[in-house]
């Protein structure tokens, strides 16, 4: 019989959504403008400009929804890492991604009231939410004002290395996406998760 764990707060899942929607929409619009030109792009260059821009908006507004909550209530504490210990439960971690799953074996790490994610997930979670989305909207944001980046940046032009800075980081977000789709579907069922995000409860 499944067990289940009440994991996703409320604000969490509405969160969850509404920044994944958001960030759909933002490789949408970023593609539109990257392989702009006559007759090869889905969005006019000057709409897919304005619909990036305030999506971006929007999505630096939730990710400070993200940052407060976490502060505020308990779900901030699953992302505390505890260093002792952390290659060798990772190393584990990954052993049964890439050997154990496929041998029906338990997780050495299963999901709790205590702990929301392994310790592959708690790292990958950590570095994206809290230095790669900053400096994906640090760099958005300067490339709104254009007059305030500075001229030159190591030689190069300013506005290019913050471009290729914010391009950068874009397309390694879209690949976690990508990954952190696929990895859902390695649930109870492929679709428990999904749901979880639904109803808040966990099946395991």
């Amino acid at each position: 019989m499944a067990q289940r764990v009440y994991l996703y707060q409320v604000w969490v899942r509405l969160w969850h959504m509404l920044n994944a929607l958001l960030f759909l929409f933002l490789i949408c619009t970023g593609l539109c403008m990257h392989y702009a030109g006559p007759g090869t792009t889905i969005i006019p260059f000057e709409v897919s400009v304005s619909m990036h821009n305030i999506t971006g908006i929007l999505l630096s507004i939730f990710y400070l929804v993200f940052v407060i909550g976490n502060i505020f209530t308990r779900n901030g504490r699953y992302y505390r890492v505890i260093w002792k210990g952390l290659i060798s439960r990772a190393k584990e971690q990954f052993i049964y991604y890439t050997i154990g799953i496929f041998k029906k074996q338990d997780p050495p790490f299963p999901i709790s009231e205590t702990r929301k994610f392994n310790p592959m997930q708690l790292l990958s979670y950590v570095w994206v939410m809290y230095l790669f989305m900053p400096i994906l909207i640090i760099s958005g944001i300067a490339l709104l004002f254009p007059d305030y980046i500075p001229t030159q940046i190591l030689t190069k032009s300013g506005i290019h290395i913050i471009d290729l800075i914010h391009i950068t980081f874009g397309f390694i977000l879209s690949i976690f996406m990508v990954i952190h789709i696929y990895f859902c579907t390695m649930g109870k069922t492929p679709i428990s998760n999904f749901r979880s995000m639904i109803n808040g409860w966990h099946e395991h």
